[in-house]
C-alpha cells in the first residue's frame, strides 16, 4: 500500500464531524513532515496549517478536514475506500498534502496547505485563515472527479424564522407554529415558482428546511431554519429582503444566520487552465463544472487570486451512506495535481 493511499484511509478512519476534529487534527498534522511539509501547525481555529518554502509568492492549498456526521464505515475493500469523508472532502485533501508536499518549488513561491475546520457548518476554519493569506493562486479540495474542474459554486442564505406567545386555543388561534410553518411554506412556494428547471444549476435557486421546533401547550413557541441556494448574478441580502416580506406578512421574526454569495471564476484563469492541461497531459478529458452546492471556494474569493476547486470522487455521493473513493482516481488525481501545481506557479499573474 503507498504511502498516500495509507495517509488518506487513515484520515478516514478518524471521525471527525464539525466541531470534533481535534483527533483528525492532530494525526494530519502529525503525518505531514514524513511527506514533505517544512512547517506545520494547529491554529486556533483547530485547523492544520503546513507550508513549504519561503518565496514571497503564495500558492494555497485548501481543503477541509471535518464532515457531515454519520456515513458508512471505514472499509478499505480493494481499489474502493469506504467511509465518511472519503469523497468530502478527505480524499481532496490528501491528494493536496501529498502533492504539496513533493513538487519542486518555483523561485521565490511556497505552498502552504489549509486543512479547515468546521466547513460544513459555519467555515470557521477558512474565515479565520483567509485575512491571514495573499496568495497569488490557490486551489480549493473539493470532489470534482480526477478529470473535473470546479469553477463556480452558488452562494447560501440561512434564515431563523421564529415566533412565540404567551398561549392560546388553537381553535381560535393557530398561533406561532403554524405561523412559522406557513411562513416557511411562502418561501419555499416562491423559490419553486421562480425556479427555471432549463437553467444550470448555478443559475437557480433552492431551498429545504435544515430544522424545525415547535412547542403548542403553554407558552407557544417556534423555530425553522431554512438552507437557501443564491443563483449566479443575485445577492443573498436580495433574497433576504425578499424572504422579510414574507416573514412580516405572517408576524414571524426573521434573521439571517449566514450569507455567501455565489462565486464563479473565469474557466481560463490560470488555476484552472493549469488543471485543464494536466488533465489532458494524463490522457483525461476534462470537464468543466459549475455546482449546486456551496463550499470555501465562495469565501475565498476574498483572496481576488486566480482559484479552482479540485479533487477526487464522485460529489453524488457527498453526504449518502454510499460514500466511497475508487482509489485508482485518487491517484489519477496526484498525477493531474503533481502536473498543474508547477503550471499554476509558473503561469499566476503578479499581483499589485
Amino acid at each position: 500500500m503507498s504511502q498516500a493511499i495509507k495517509l488518506l484511509s487513515k484520515l478516514v478512519a478518524i471521525p471527525s464531524p464539525s466541531g470534533q476534529e481535534e483527533a483528525a487534527s492532530r494525526f494530519f498534522a502529525s503525518a505531514l513532515p514524513a511527506i514533505g511539509w517544512e512547517r506545520v501547525e494547529i491554529d486556533e481555529s483547530g485547523s492544520v496549517i503546513a507550508g513549504r518554502g519561503t518565496g514571497e509568492r503564495e500558492l494555497v492549498l485548501m481543503g477541509h478536514i471535518d464532515t457531515v456526521p454519520g456515513g458508512p464505515p471505514h472499509l478499505l475493500e480493494r481499489d474502493v475506500l469506504w467511509g465518511r469523508g472519503s469523497v468530502d472532502a478527505k480524499g481532496p485533501l490528501c491528494a493536496f498534502a501529498v502533492t504539496g508536499g513533493r513538487v519542486p518549488l518555483e523561485p521565490n513561491w511556497r505552498i502552504t496547505l489549509i486543512a479547515a475546520t468546521g466547513e460544513e457548518a459555519d467555515s470557521r476554519g477558512a474565515l479565520f485563515n483567509i485575512p491571514k493569506h495573499h496568495p497569488a493562486a490557490c486551489l480549493i479540495g473539493e470532489p470534482s472527479g480526477a478529470d473535473g474542474v470546479t469553477i463556480g459554486y452558488r452562494g447560501c442564505l440561512r434564515l431563523l424564522l421564529s415566533a412565540e406567545d404567551g398561549g392560546a386555543h388553537r381553535s381560535g388561534d393557530s398561533g406561532p407554529l403554524t405561523a412559522v410553518v406557513r411562513t416557511g411554506s411562502d418561501m419555499l412556494a416562491f423559490i419553486e415558482e421562480a425556479d427555471d428547471p432549463n437553467l444550470p444549476i448555478i443559475r437557480r435557486a433552492s431551498g429545504a428546511v435544515a430544522s424545525m421546533l415547535g412547542q403548542e401547550n403553554g407558552h407557544r413557541r417556534a423555530k425553522m431554519e431554512l438552507d437557501i441556494r443564491i443563483p449566479e448574478g443575485d445577492t443573498p441580502h436580495e433574497w433576504f429582503l425578499i424572504m422579510k416580506e414574507k416573514a412580516v406578512a405572517r408576524n414571524v421574526e426573521l434573521k439571517m444566520t449566514f450569507a455567501t454569495p455565489p462565486h464563479v471564476v473565469d474557466k481560463n484563469n490560470p488555476a484552472a487552465w493549469a488543471l485543464r492541461l494536466a488533465i489532458r497531459k494524463n490522457a483525461l478529458s476534462p470537464r468543466i463544472l459549475a455546482k449546486g452546492g456551496t463550499a470555501d471556494f465562495n469565501l475565498a474569493a476574498a483572496w481576488d487570486c486566480p482559484m479552482a476547486a479540485y479533487g477526487p470522487g464522485d460529489s453524488k455521493l457527498d453526504h449518502t451512506a454510499e460514500e466511497r473513493l475508487s482509489l485508482s482516481e485518487y491517484q489519477d488525481s496526484l498525477k493531474v495535481l503533481s502536473d498543474a501545481l508547477p503550471l499554476i506557479m509558473q503561469n499566476a499573474p503578479r499581483q499589485g
